[in-house]
């Protein structure tokens, strides 16, 4: 690969980089994640909410691999994947708005429980991973 090229193509990821530090911006990362668009690996909600914020916040490698089991409804307690990585975040490191999250999730959704947000069919999934990133996002982190 010529220097010329290498060096594009270094300024291409610096760029894409920069592009996700903006405000509001980690809502589309998250997005891409569940998606995967844009050159993300396809992640379930959970995986996708973490994975947005992995860089940002400092988050250990080992959870996106962990949150692997929480898509689908399969998150403990039968949460949704998207609130439970907002929840998993929050808990640790701004417990103080938690219910904030909570409430936005239950006057959008209908509910928090993945099962309770299909049946009453507010939210798709890929709106749950967004509602989730974006709240992180306003704490402007």
């Amino acid at each position: 690969m010529s220097a010329v090229r290498a060096g594009c193509l270094a300024d291409h990821f610096i760029m894409e980089k920069d592009k996700f530090n903006r405000p509001g911006m980690t809502k589309e990362k998250a997005r891409d994640y569940f998606l995967g668009r844009q050159g993300c690996l396809k992640l379930n909600c959970c995986q996708s909410v973490i994975a947005a914020f992995k860089d940002k916040l400092d988050l250990p490698e080992n959870l996106i691999s962990e949150c692997g089991a929480y898509g689908s409804g399969k998150a403990p307690e039968g949460y949704c994947g998207a609130f439970y990585a907002a929840k998993k975040i929050l808990e640790s490191r701004y417990p103080e708005v938690l219910r904030q999250c909570e409430i936005a999730f239950l006057a959008d959704a209908g509910s928090v429980k993945c099962k309770g947000i299909r049946s009453a069919h507010k939210m798709s999934c890929v709106e749950c991973v967004e509602k989730a990133a974006a709240f992180i996002n306003s704490l402007s982190l």
